[in-house]
């Protein structure tokens, strides 16, 4: 089953800035690979999708956290939920405090 990724102002921010900055090329090649993911499978294994309590409480729905990275300083995550049927709103794509 695929699905269609919805994205949040904010996650189109993430994401265009990550473009924007060449620094960041390493990383935006990362984050573009975990969207596939979560368009093709959300519980791919390399995305370690789990549920994230503190936004599920704050926006009163079930929100989870994807990998982008694995095993780095500040390492990106991708914070989503279900939105309807073959739908996943992304809310942000960020660096892990």
């Amino acid at each position: 089953m695929s699905f269609n990724l919805i994205y949040t102002d904010r996650a189109n921010k993430d994401y265009f800035e990550l473009e924007d900055n060449p620094s960041k090329k390493t990383v935006l090649k990362q984050v573009k690979k975990a969207l596939e993911y979560l368009e093709i499978n959300p519980r791919h294994p390399s995305l370690n999708t789990h549920k994230h309590t503190g936004m599920s409480n704050m926006l009163g729905k079930e929100v989870f956290e994807a990998y982008a990275q694995n095993n780095t300083p500040g390492a990106y995550r991708i914070f989503f939920y279900y939105s309807g049927k073959n739908k996943i709103t992304v809310l942000a794509i960020t660096p892990h405090p």
